[in-house]
């Protein structure tokens, strides 16, 4: 037989067998073992996620007869006619090549018609967003009531191209990126199958190629098996993927960040002269400064990506870098990936990106060596003459005299002096309260409850940047007219609200999940208890007035309390300062 390529050989027969889809699997074979099965489903994602595997295993599942907790069996016959792809009552049909009205009016003539072997005809609809308008018009009233036995599995990378009328006649499920641990683990597990040794960095490099695709991943390894004769060494593993190493990438970025502007060409150039591809070079430079940005605040979300292995070297540079100087450089990197886009010398972009990256690094030295400096002349002033000491007593002397002036000026002239104090609310005054005081008005414990249950596989349904940012928030206060969601590091919150994709990421998927898409506020923790405070002292008046009268029998009850109880319920918690 014809030898078959990794992803071929290894795609998963069983829901168990997918990589990082645990909440779709899960939801799917529930729906199997409770006969839930609904007509039509939308599979949505990035390339390589399992889509089209999980729609093959789900048409086993209800077909099989001997399917155990969702699972097929893959031992029927039914099982194995549909995995060697001859059942006839199972279609699979790229909307690619298949995108016109004919297709589909063929497809719903045919419909009618009872599967002939198989409980349910099951039809599997790939790249769906390809279909024209005309076609997607032919396939909507089949949609929405097909006949019986028959279920639409529609898979898309571009849920955005397809029309609101076939979603909402879908269950649609969003299959996320495969986190490169995930990769990691499918493939060492494969190449421990295999019988083939390796080097565990170098499946490392691979999976974080991969950018959370798992056919890429094992396309790539097919690579590396290839060219290293059945063995995955770390030069092999570099070499396919354009990557460059670890080290090297670190020198490069030390020599930027000193102002060598020397150094850090001749270190460009070796780089191109082993092959190394252009592009791929630079957001290899644009992850590792994110990653030197990211470890400042916090360390565990790069420990997590980097899969433990973070260099002492890098959490040197990491403490040593000031965070405005890695926002310059990832803004200089991302102008300049832009224009290599469109160019045919992407090798000269890359010269002149290392020639600006040293000069944010020269500004940022010049600005440093203040401390040193005064760390030198420590010794110096020690010794400081009998005379200077006597100019710095008389300094010290009319301070004190212009101090009492002012204690004895007149009470008019102290509030300028005291204007300043008013700094202390300015953290404050970044929270949007117009936006918070609604939501802290008609919050209930119920709605915090309900949110604090669908955030973990809220977060599931992110992108991988959009989920570290959130990795470290939770909700704290929720309602009908919104949720305010705190973080645990004020610069993700800057970062987060800033970024309205991450906004609208999160209000639609709480509105696939809660049925409502609920508007989301962000704040910061520290600032958070400050603010449910003088929300409660402000309001405090208008608690009282719709408060209800109690009955004479009993005591009146604290409306502020009851509002606080209501929002965060009657837990006693206990809050020890530091």
């Amino acid at each position: 037989m014809a030898y078959q390529a990794l992803y071929r050989v290894w795609r998963p027969q069983r829901f168990e067998d997918m990589i990082g889809q645990e909440v779709i699997t899960r939801t799917l074979k529930n729906a199997i073992t409770t006969n839930q099965i609904s007509h039509a489903y939308l599979f949505a994602g990035p390339r390589g996620t399992g889509k089209t595997s999980a729609a093959k295993i789900f048409a086993k599942a209800i077909n099989c007869h001997h399917q155990t907790d969702g699972e097929p069996c893959n031992e029927c016959e039914t099982c194995k006619a549909i995995t060697e792809g001859t059942l006839n009552d199972v279609i699979e049909i790229d909307a690619a090549s298949n995108n016109g009205v004919e297709e589909i009016r063929d497809i719903r003539d045919k419909v009618k018609y009872a599967p002939t072997v198989a409980d349910y005809k099951v039809y599997i609809i790939d790249e769906v967003h390809m279909l024209s308008t005309g076609a997607f018009n032919a396939l909507l009233k089949t949609l929405e009531e097909p006949p019986a036995n028959v279920i639409f599995i529609l898979a898309t990378t571009e849920p955005h191209k397809i029309p609101a009328t076939i979603i909402s006649r879908t269950q649609r499920f969003d299959f996320k990126r495969i986190a490169a641990n995930d990769s990691y683990a499918r493939m060492t597990y494969i190449l421990d199958q295999k019988g083939v040794t390796y080097d565990e960095q170098a499946v490392k490099v691979i999976a974080k190629a991969a950018e959370g695709g798992m056919r890429d991943a094992l396309s790539i390894l097919d690579q590396a098996l290839s060219f290293g004769d059945n063995e995955i060494t770390l030069d092999n593993a570099l070499l396919v993927t354009g990557s460059v190493t670890h080290e090297l990438l670190a020198t490069y970025v030390q020599q930027v960040l000193a102002g060598d502007t020397k150094a850090a060409l001749a270190t460009l150039q070796s780089v191109l002269e082993a092959g190394k591809d252009a592009e791929r070079f630079t957001e290899d430079v644009i992850s590792y400064a994110r990653d030197l940005l990211l470890y400042q605040q916090a360390p565990q979300l790069v420990e997590e990506a980097e899969m433990g292995s973070v260099s002492d070297d890098f959490q040197a540079l990491a403490k040593q870098t000031p965070a405005q100087t890695m926002y310059a450089m990832i803004n200089e990197l991302n102008a300049i990936q832009q224009q290599m886009r469109f160019t045919t010398h992407p090798d000269v972009y890359l010269e002149i990106l290392t020639i600006k990256l040293a000069e944010i690094g020269r500004q940022v030295g010049a600005a440093q060596p203040a401390a040193p400096t005064a760390a030198a002349s420590a010794a110096p002033q020690a010794a400081a003459s009998s005379t200077e000491l006597t100019s710095l007593q008389h300094e010290v002397d009319q301070l004190r005299n212009t101090v009492k002036q002012l204690e004895q000026a007149p009470v008019a002239a102290k509030p300028a002096a005291a204007k300043p104090r008013t700094t202390k609310a300015a953290p404050v005054k970044e929270v949007n309260l117009a936006k918070i005081y609604p939501v802290l008005g008609s919050a209930t414990r119920e709605k915090l409850n309900q949110l604090q249950e669908v955030w973990p596989d809220l977060l599931d349904t992110l992108s991988i940047t959009q989920r570290a940012v959130m990795k470290v928030s939770q909700p704290v206060a929720a309602a009908d007219s919104g949720v305010i969601v705190a973080f645990d590091y004020s610069f993700l919150y800057q970062r987060a609200t800033t970024d309205h994709e991450l906004t609208d990421a999160l209000e639609n998927g709480l509105d696939r999940m809660i049925g409502t898409a609920l508007p989301v506020v962000f704040v910061p923790k520290d600032e958070w208890p400050t603010i449910r405070k003088n929300y409660l002292t402000d309001h405090r008046e208008e608690l009282q007035n719709n408060a209800e009268s109690p009955e004479p029998t009993k005591p009146a009850p604290n409306p502020v309390v009851t509002k606080a109880e209501e929002l965060f319920g009657k837990d006693v918690v206990d809050v020890k300062n530091d």
